[in-house]
């Protein structure tokens, strides 16, 4: 996984872009330039505190399966 916390964004396109394999397509890179983001944007959200304790999401999940 490409560790982009820390990394210029250049650097870390970079590397992205080393580590794909040679047939890939313009869908395989924005898909993991989707995913480094989404993986940022977590760990910042956990870095800042907001986080949501694993029992409270199993209880939000029941409540919304209406059991």
């Amino acid at each position: 996984m490409l560790d982009t916390q820390g990394k210029h964004v250049k650097s870390a396109a970079r590397e992205l872009v080393d580590n794909l394999p040679d047939d890939a397509t313009w869908d395989d890179v924005t898909y993991r330039i989707y995913v480094c983001q989404c993986i940022d944007a977590g760990i910042r959200d956990a870095d800042a505190g907001k986080v949501v304790e694993v029992d409270e999401v199993r209880q939000r999940l029941e409540y919304s399966r209406g059991d």
